[in-house]
């Protein structure tokens, strides 16, 4: 028996509306390594929600 869990990815333009920030701003932060690694897949970037609500939940810490 197989126990399956269906985590759906954000993108993006979802995270950037979820912290209230441009896409921009959001990629200036994940070059900086300044947020959470995203999940690449072929072209695709997609984040975890649970990663995103962690640095959240940390009070989004953005210093070196």
């Amino acid at each position: 028996m197989s126990t399956e869990t269906t985590t759906t990815l954000l993108s993006a333009e979802e995270v950037a509306a979820m912290l209230g920030v441009s896409e921009r701003t959001l990629w200036r932060l994940l070059s900086a390594g300044k947020f959470p690694e995203p999940v690449r897949f072929g072209r695709s970037t997609r984040w975890r929600p649970a990663d995103v609500k962690d640095w959240i939940d940390r009070g989004c810490p953005v210093g070196g």
